[in-house]
């Protein structure tokens, strides 16, 4: 994959992909700017190389059309105070304000993006003279902007994104051992392709959140008004089978009446969920037992909560995962998305080697698939 190394920026304009999908609160103010502080590296080596102009695209939701509260114009704002630049917002690809550093608007906005439209991807590459993707949370989709561009000027990966293929990668090809994997979250089916991978080469792997429900529905466990994913129970019978003693799942529950924070709560002292309950997170038993594996490993990959984190009386198995890889000696990469926001909410982002800006990328990325916008910088 070429780099930043492979090119000289110097009096060039640099088209860069970010992402800058920000989550944001109902007065269009960012709630979290990780994302953007993760593509500073990147902007600031091109400017301290001499690049003339950086021009930077990304996207912010999924608009169906010119939605204003999907605007980029808050990231633009923070941008230029992390930056300490003015950075011009672009109302459109025709009119390009001048400045050391702009902005497009949400290229969502633009019909052709999502299909990956070689003419939109003209008419971005007109604008340059080098192209850089550091946008990792965009890589799995071929959309104009990341895949169809890269082809039409000289282009390279931005560091976030030579950081965030490099360390997922090395996880598989070469990691610390023991090897943990730590997989929550609601579907076992949006996760089944790398789980498989991690019961090939990882040493232990712990299953928590909703998705263990599958899992105890195969091994015959009432489940109760549990979330399990009917289309997960055949994928997790499978795991089961090819897991072995590898795979772990919860011995206790901590069960709501509701998903509220109010809810009436009981603490199971097993898995059996009764009628009129759901599972909502992992027991404390279960909870220090995963955190007593995580916190001798050699390297550990985190990708899913345990529970309902968001919830005060369901945050607590969340939590203890949480600062026992925070804790961890080893290796600790986190794959984004609500594990990310865990580690956020409990004060522990700044505790773990390597916290991934892409859900969804990286977990493709581990399960072997070719990510578009990657194999286009190759």
């Amino acid at each position: 994959m070429r780099t930043l190394d492979d090119l000289d920026p110097d009096g060039k304009r640099v088209l860069v992909r970010v992402d800058f999908n920000v989550p944001l609160d109902e007065r269009q103010r960012i709630t979290d700017d990780v994302r953007i502080r993760a593509a500073l590296p990147t902007l600031e080596e091109l400017r301290s190389r001499g690049a003339r102009q950086l021009i930077l695209a990304a996207h912010l939701g999924r608009p169906k059309d010119r939605e204003p509260e999907l605007s980029l114009k808050p990231a633009a704002e923070r941008l230029s105070e992390l930056l300490g630049v003015d950075v011009a917002l672009a109302p459109s690809l025709d009119e390009l304000p001048d400045g050391e550093v702009v902005m497009l608007e949400n290229v969502r906005y633009e019909p052709g993006e999502t299909k990956n439209d070689p003419k939109l991807a003209a008419r971005y590459a007109a604008l340059a003279d080098l192209y850089v993707n550091d946008a990792f949370g965009a890589a799995h989709r071929a959309h104009a902007s990341t895949e169809a561009v890269a082809h039409l000027l000289p282009s390279a990966a931005g560091r976030l994104m030579e950081r965030e293929v490099r360390t997922l990668k090395g996880i598989l090809e070469d990691p610390k051992r023991p090897l943990v994997a730590v997989m929550g979250g609601a579907k076992v089916t949006d996760k089944i392709g790398v789980l498989d991978v991690f019961l090939d080469r990882a040493d232990i792997v712990l299953v928590g959140g909703a998705m263990c429900f599958p899992f105890f529905k195969a091994q015959g466990h009432e489940v109760g008004d549990s979330l399990c994913e009917r289309e997960g129970i055949d994928p997790a019978r499978a795991a089961l089978e090819k897991g072995g003693d590898k795979l772990r799942l919860p011995s206790d529950l901590v069960a709501g009446r509701e998903f509220s924070a109010d809810t009436e709560v009981s603490s199971l002292d097993g898995v059996d969920v009764p009628a009129g309950w759901m599972g909502l997170d992992i027991g404390r038993s279960s909870a220090e037992s995963y955190a007593a594996v995580i916190e001798t490993a050699g390297t550990v990959f985190w990708n899913g909560p345990m529970g309902a984190f968001e919830l005060d009386p369901f945050a607590d198995g969340t939590r203890r995962v949480a600062e026992a890889v925070a804790e961890c000696p080893g290796t600790t990469v986190v794959g984004g998305g609500d594990s990310a926001a865990a580690l956020a909410q409990f004060g522990l982002a700044d505790r773990v080697d390597h916290l991934s800006t892409g859900g969804g990328a990286s977990l493709e990325l581990m399960e072997g698939k070719e990510l578009p916008g990657v194999v286009a910088l190759s």
